[in-house]
């Protein structure tokens, strides 16, 4: 279930400023949502080296499907994340770019995979070290 059907009840005695928080967090939670998704980070990493075509994403996505790969770009490209070109070709060549908007999170998702590839290790010991416990 996605943050953007799941409905946050307020208690009665909660203040119109708790309201108006949880308001505003919920488009953000949404956008965030789509961004953080199991495959937009692929694809957004993959559209940030240049030009990239559907079935390029397709190869360089593991596990993604046709169709989740599509609703993705879509998800994507009405975020203001990408941009998606067609050239009037037979067949027709549709190319995705990431926006400006997409560029600057690009900095931010590239420091995250960073980051990851750095933990890795320490990651895997640590879920390692709980299973072990806690048995």
């Amino acid at each position: 279930m996605s943050r953007s059907h799941t409905d946050v009840p307020v208690e009665a005695n909660g203040t119109s400023e708790i309201r108006d928080v949880i308001e505003e967090a919920c488009p953000l939670a949404e956008v965030i949502d789509h961004v953080a998704g199991k495959w937009s980070v692929g694809i957004l990493v993959a559209a940030a080296r240049g030009p990239v075509r559907f079935t390029e994403l397709e190869r360089a996505i593991n596990g993604i499907s046709r169709r989740m790969l599509t609703l993705t770009l879509r998800k994507l490209e009405r975020d203001g994340l990408l941009h998606r070109t067609v050239y009037p070709t037979v067949p027709p060549k549709v190319e995705y770019t990431l926006t400006d908007m997409a560029k600057e999170l690009h900095e931010t998702l590239r420091s995250l995979t960073d980051w990851a590839e750095r933990h890795r290790t320490d990651i895997t010991v640590a879920q390692n070290r709980y299973d072990t416990t806690k048995r």
